[in-house]
């Protein structure tokens, strides 16, 4: 596939690198053009960077960005992204007191995120991982879970097979409105960090009966 990402900081690396470890394409897209250019040749032959026109010929294009900036690139692109699946990262935590999220109450981030390019084919998933641990594909010998959530079946179908074939496992949450709760347990998750000194290497494992 080819993967066209939107961000060059650090969950861009960690998504890319997971692309790549899955035989994948990359494009890594940023308004600051030698930003996207250094990560790229950071992360070798089969990633490069690209201008925002690359957002044309995607098979997924994920937004590795902050909640607001997030928002801006699909109003600004929405027709560039009409009928593309893409993937939202986000969690909207207010990161001024790291106390509470900037979303309005039972508002999940990628609802408001997808109401800027209504006709694009909305995926929530990434957003429960770290970046390290998706550099590394795996915490504590485990690959991790990344968590889906889309109203489009075949979107799913899509980001499950990247997910897998990056050495990961997709697990099915449910409608996008299930992104509520998935955003809000990854906050929690965030605010563990320090409290419980897992230096940002942690990961949301569900692990069934054997």
């Amino acid at each position: 596939m080819q993967i066209t990402i939107v961000g060059a900081g650090n969950m861009a690396r960690g998504i890319a690198t997971r692309a790549l470890a899955g035989g994948h394409r990359v494009r890594l897209v940023d308004s600051n053009r030698a930003k996207a250019d250094a990560l790229a040749a950071d992360l070798g032959a089969d990633a490069s960077g690209a201008d925002f026109d690359a957002l044309d010929g995607a098979d997924i294009t994920v937004l590795a960005l902050p909640f607001e900036a997030a928002k801006t690139v699909a109003r600004e692109h929405a027709q560039a992204l009409a009928g593309k699946v893409v993937v939202d990262i986000c969690n909207p935590v207010d990161f001024s007191t790291f106390d509470s999220l900037v979303t309005p109450p039972g508002v999940a981030a990628v609802s408001l995120v997808a109401a800027e390019a209504p006709q694009a084919r909305f995926v929530k998933a990434f957003n429960t991982t770290f970046a390290t641990t998706l550099v590394a594909g795996e915490v504590a010998g485990q690959p991790l879970d990344v968590f889906i959530a889309t109203d489009d079946d075949d979107a799913r179908a899509t980001v499950t097979e990247f997910v897998t074939s990056a050495g990961l496992r997709p697990l099915d949450a449910g409608p996008l409105r299930r992104a509520l709760e998935l955003e809000a347990f990854q906050f929690l998750h965030m605010t563990l960090q320090d409290r419980l000194g897992l230096k940002w290497s942690s990961a949301i494992k569900i692990i069934p009966e054997s």
